[in-house]
């Protein structure tokens, strides 16, 4: 009995050591970490939104997010994909468009996370990849200038994928052999644009 009375208080104060490490570990590594993630998602603000100075965020209203995407589609199909974050780009004190943040969740690999930047009359000024698990050679190559500046500098009410080479200034040329990539990041785009849209009291001029 004393023996396993012994143990017991054993592995009960290891437990609660291990416990305070983890704390202490915890406060020294938490503000570190959130200053580097806050330093990414300016960066990719900024590569999206290049002639911004700053950038301030906007509260997202879950519930006018979730209607936004649910009108967005993607030649009919419907999106599915959750606004993450949204910020207000500042050119001095001017607001000269919106960077939202969004993760489309029908990527092959799994969730895919894109910044959209948006000038106020609606051009998609660029997009920035943030988070990605495609197949490498395939989807994957959805991180590559050729890809996804195709979305940069067009005005669209929402973007379509085309696996012929159709034009038009609303169309993508899908990824060859990654059509499911393809179609995820123009959802994500598509989704933003609505939430800009709808939300954001954006407009469209085509």
């Amino acid at each position: 009995m004393n023996k396993i009375l012994k143990n017991t208080l054993i592995l009960t104060a290891i437990t609660l050591v291990s416990g305070l490490l983890l704390g202490i570990v915890y406060e020294i590594t938490k503000d570190p970490i959130a200053a580097s993630q806050e330093k990414a998602k300016q960066e990719a603000y900024q590569q999206v939104i290049a002639e911004a100075d700053s950038f301030e965020a906007v509260e997202v209203d879950a519930e006018a997010a979730a209607e936004a995407v649910k009108s967005a589609s993607i030649g009919g199909a419907s999106v599915n994909a959750v606004i993450d974050e949204a910020a207000e780009a500042k050119q001095g004190s001017e607001t000269i468009g919106y960077v939202v943040t969004v993760t489309d969740k029908e990527g092959y690999g799994g969730n895919i996370q894109i910044s959209v930047g948006i000038l106020n009359d609606g051009t998609v000024n660029g997009i920035s990849i943030l988070d990605i698990s495609e197949t490498a050679g395939l989807g994957m190559r959805a991180k590559e200038p050729e890809f996804y500046e195709q979305y940069a500098g067009r005005q669209a009410a929402s973007f379509e994928v085309t696996k012929n080479g159709e034009s038009g200034d609303n169309m993508i040329d899908a990824l060859s052999g990654a059509t499911i990539t393809s179609k995820a990041v123009t959802g994500g785009v598509n989704a933003a644009l609505s939430y800009y849209q709808n939300v954001l009291g954006g407009s469209v001029n085509e």
